[in-house]
Order: structure tokens, then C-alpha cells, then sequence
């Protein structure tokens, strides 16, 4: 674990990605969360819309066909059985339509198609870029450039990038290519932008290793394989090649060679850092929780956790509509939120699920991390000048919460508590390392 933690605070702050063709007006910003991103003019992050099976249907964008539109949508579509479609949704009064959230990027008549950039047609007569074809959207949350609030607030994603859980249809920034060879890919994980190789499995380093030297001998080489160049492979960039026996040529990445582990159970893994001397290899870490917090070992793996060592929760929601637009933010409802901590009861939620509490003028040193003024009362964002706010810690612009069943450092009694394991409605811990999926 240590090696890890290690790894993770020497990662250098930005991901690198290949250049690509681009229209006027747009451009790749880097972000401290999830790499690097397309934006628009003013910096603001671009997000698609990809389609997802869900349990009863899906939901989302298949390729070139915008579905978000200034319909406000009043029933649940039955996506997520054992719920049925055509309950009514709460309120409708104040309930946005997707395009209220999910500004669709407007092309002008005279745009041009650009490499994979291209120009869909809507039904309101409006034209819409898309970037492989999936239309493109801003996020009402994102304010500055470099925000990534409109994407999901702490989910794993299959080794092809792909949410797996049974989480809503969530829309996820798009960016350019990471600057890799082929074999290799960059997933993004709780510790950060981890380079893994094109079948998902992770890729380690060996603190024993030069810049131009494997110290990995035949033995060692049967559990941690090297990662093998092809002939006709080039260094370029942060990535080189070194000699190995037979004339064979080993993959580095910022100086280090680069191996897989032969014993690991699940895509993405990190059970190789417990291995004294070897380490995951980050492209670019996860910003470090703010000042005061700390990291426990669970059962299950490790969590961020508040100053007194308790496990830190986000909260998941989306609501059932074909939409599936989020209700898991200060300004979004929070009759769902209340629902699951409190059973309706506002006062029972806070007990229950309290804030992790801030100072006003605290900073986190990064933007993914913030202090936000909350109104007790509602669980909304509170009014400028309101005397009774809650200054608490925030995450992707959402207030995170301790459990009050866990009494001790390393409990994660809160963890799942909600609608599917938490995923789709309810509460999840902040896990910084967990594994997901086996081979």
C-alpha cells in the first residue's frame, strides 16, 4: 500500500494526449480529475450522452441521434425495475427539462466537419457537433474552466471505459486520445488516471529499475512480465525503449520500465503495490483530499476519511426518467436524498448522515475538492447571507457525509446504503482503492 501512495504523490499534475484536428473555437483543457478534456470557448468541459442497458430498456444517446431536448419529462420510465413506468415524478413545479442541465453545443450553418468532428441535425432545427459521432453537451454544474461536475460523483468504469455498475446512463466528459502506445490505455480509477494495458490489466513499475535498466532477472520475469515492445515501435515523448535479453525491448514510461503482474485477480488492480519495491504506474494522480483528512484500510479496501478517521460517503442519485438526470446535487430535489437518509425526515438525515463540516475560508488545493454553504433546512445550496449555513466539505461540487453507525476508523457501514448497492439512489464510500472486477 505504501508503494502506491507513493506513486499516486509523485505523479506529475497533467495527463499528456495526442493532438488532434479541431474546429474553431474549441479546445483540449486539462483537468485535475479527469485528464485531459475537449471544451468549448469559454473552458467548459464537453460531455456525451452514451447509450446504456439498463434492467428494464436503456437509456442515453445511441450514435448520431440527440435525444435532449426542452421537454420536461413528469413520469418515470420503468428503467430500473421493480419500479414501473408512469409514476409521477416530485416536484414538477421547479423540475428542469435536459436541455435546462445538458446545453446541447450548437453548430453554426456554415460549420465544417472537422476529423471526428462532425455536425448532427435536431428536431428543433438546430445543429449540434458530436465528436465520433456522440452529440455534444455542457453541464449547467461546471462554471470554470476545468470543471468536471456534471459527470458521475465517484463510480468505477469497466477496463473499456464504460460505467458498469447499475448506476443511471451518465454523461461522461469526452477528450482527446491519452498519448500511448497501442497496447496500453489510461483508465480512470479512484487514485487517478491509471495506465493500464488495451486488455484493462495494470501496469507496474520496479523502484530497483534505471531509466535504461530492468532489474527484473529471468525469475522475477515469470510473475511480473514485461511489457514488450514491438520491432517496429518508436520512443517519443514520456515513453522510451530499453534492451532486454535476446534483443528483445521493454516499454518505459517517464523513466521507468513497465511490467504487468501474472497473479492479478481483477482489471485495474492495485494488489501489486503491497509488493515491497513495485508500484502502479499513474499517468496522472487524484487530487489529494483537503487538508485534514486522512486515509483508512477497511475490509474491502481503503477510504478517504474525515479528520477523526471516519469513512467519507458521496451521494448517487438519478432519478428513473428517460432523462435520467441527476438528483444528487444542492440545486437538484432532494425529496430522494431524504428519502433514503431519513425516511422523509430532514432532521433524521442530518443525524444520521451528517455533513463533514468546513471552515468558511478553508481551501483543498485542487478544484475537484470545495467548501459550499448548505441550508439545513432543505439540503440546497443556502441563499447568500442566510445566518444559520452549514459550511461543509464538498466533492465535484456535493457535499460528502460520515455515517453515524460508524464508530470507529476503517467502518464502512454506510457503504451501498440505498437503491441498488447505492448506485442508482443512496450513499457510497469514498473508496480510494477497491477491487472490482475479476479476470
Amino acid at each position: 500500500m505504501l508503494s502506491f501512495i507513493l506513486a499516486t504523490l509523485l505523479a506529475p499534475n497533467t495527463e499528456a494526449w495526442v493532438p488532434v484536428p479541431m474546429p474553431p473555437g474549441f479546445r483540449v483543457q486539462s483537468t485535475d480529475s479527469d485528464g485531459p478534456v475537449f471544451a468549448d470557448s469559454r473552458g467548459h468541459t464537453l460531455y456525451a450522452w452514451p447509450y446504456k442497458a439498463l434492467r428494464n430498456n436503456g437509456a442515453g444517446e445511441t450514435k448520431g441521434k440527440p435525444t435532449c431536448y426542452g421537454k420536461v419529462l413528469r413520469q418515470t420510465a420503468g428503467l430500473m425495475s421493480p419500479y414501473p413506468a408512469g409514476i409521477v415524478l416530485p416536484e414538477l413545479e421547479k423540475r428542469p427539462a435536459c436541455t435546462d442541465l445538458w446545453e446541447p453545443v450548437q453548430a453554426q450553418r456554415n460549420a465544417q466537419a472537422v476529423g471526428k468532428w462532425t455536425i448532427l441535425p435536431r428536431t428543433d432545427g438546430t445543429q449540434q457537433w458530436a465528436y465520433d459521432e456522440h452529440p455534444l453537451y455542457t453541464s449547467a454544474k461546471d462554471h470554470n474552466p476545468g470543471d468536471v461536475n456534471g459527470t458521475a460523483p465517484h463510480t468505477f468504469l469497466r477496463p473499456n471505459g464504460e460505467d458498469f455498475s447499475d448506476a443511471p446512463a451518465y454523461r461522461w466528459p469526452v477528450g482527446p486520445p491519452s498519448q500511448v502506445p497501442p497496447g496500453f490505455a489510461v483508465r480512470r480509477v479512484p487514485a487517478g488516471r491509471m495506465l493500464v494495458t488495451d486488455k484493462g490489466w495494470a501496469v507496474y513499475a520496479y523502484n530497483r529499475d534505471s531509466p535504461t535498466r530492468s532489474a527484473c532477472d529471468q525469475a522475477c520475469a515469470r510473475d511480473w512480465l514485461p511489457l514488450l515492445a514491438p520491432q517496429l515501435a518508436r520512443a517519443g515523448g514520456e515513453w522510451t525503449l530499453i534492451d532486454r535479453a535476446r534483443g528483445q525491448r521493454q516499454w518505459a514510461f517517464r523513466g521507468k520500465p513497465l511490467y504487468s503482474r501474472a497473479a492479478d485477480r481483477f482489471f485495474a488492480s492495485q494488489e501489486g503495490s503491497d509488493t515491497p519495491g513495485w508500484s502502479n504506474v499513474l499517468v496522472q494522480a487524484a487530487p489529494a483530499p483537503p487538508p485534514g483528512f486522512t486515509i483508512q484500510d477497511t475490509i474491502a479496501g481503503s477510504v478517504v476519511a474525515d479528520p477523526n478517521g471516519h469513512t467519507v460517503y458521496v451521494y448517487n442519485c438519478g432519478d428513473d426518467s428517460q432523462d435520467q438526470l441527476s438528483c444528487d446535487h444542492p440545486d437538484d430535489t432532494q425529496v430522494y436524498r431524504i428519502a433514503i437518509c431519513g425516511g422523509g425526515d430532514v432532521a433524521a438525515c442530518r443525524e444520521r448522515w451528517p455533513y463533514v463540516s468546513a471552515s468558511p475560508d478553508a481551501k483543498s488545493g485542487s478544484r475537484i475538492w470545495s467548501v459550499m454553504l448548505v441550508d439545513p433546512a432543505t439540503g440546497h445550496r443556502a441563499k447568500p447571507g442566510q445566518g444559520d449555513a452549514l459550511a461543509v466539505w464538498a466533492y465535484r461540487d456535493r457535499p460528502v457525509y460520515t455515517f453515524a453507525l460508524d464508530k470507529r476508523p476503517g467502518d464502512v457501514y454506510g457503504d451501498a446504503v440505498g437503491e441498488w448497492r447505492g448506485e442508482r439512489n443512496g450513499f457510497k464510500a469514498m473508496w480510494t482503492r477497491m477491487e472490482m472486477l475479476e479476470r
